[in-house]
């Protein structure tokens, strides 16, 4: 899909469901990573992820669109656009519109979580964790022994 195809999609599916035109642009952003679109509040455009387009196709493009328009008509209105607004939820409950958007298989959002792996040196119990411990000050919780970084 292109991005003449992205507007004329996301102006049908605003006459549609929100009986609105949509008078502004909306594009593609390659470098979106861990959200489906967003409304910019300044220049009333819309940008997509065309990740999830690739990963899910149209359908879950059209849904995010939709809540991309909540906000966009919400906040020309003057009404509450934002997540937490009454205006918001009801807007979304009745076009149809998802909370949040799917994970992208593969893709775990900013960065991959790293684990720290702790051994205890007399019982050899394994501690994960995810911030990284001072092993000469800290001692094992099961029977006093020192930790060793695995």
């Amino acid at each position: 899909m292109d991005e003449l195809q992205l507007q004329k999609v996301t102006e049908d599916i605003s006459l549609r469901y929100f009986q609105k035109p949509f008078q502004h642009r909306a594009v593609f952003n390659n470098r979106l990573k861990t959200t489906g679109g967003r409304y910019l509040l300044q220049t009333h455009n819309i940008e997509l992820n065309p990740h999830y387009y690739e990963a899910f196709g149209k359908e879950e493009l059209i849904a995010v669109i939709k809540h991309e328009l909540c906000h966009y008509h919400l906040h020309l209105e003057g009404k509450g656009y934002k997540h937490r607004d009454a205006d918001f939820r009801n807007l979304m409950q009745k076009v149809g519109a998802p909370r949040f958007c799917k994970v992208i298989p593969g893709k775990t959002g900013r960065r991959s979580q790293k684990l720290y792996t702790y051994e205890c040196s007399s019982c050899h119990l394994r501690y994960q964790r995810k911030r990284k411990v001072d092993i000469m000050r800290y001692v094992c919780g099961k029977c006093k022994g020192r930790l060793i970084s695995v």
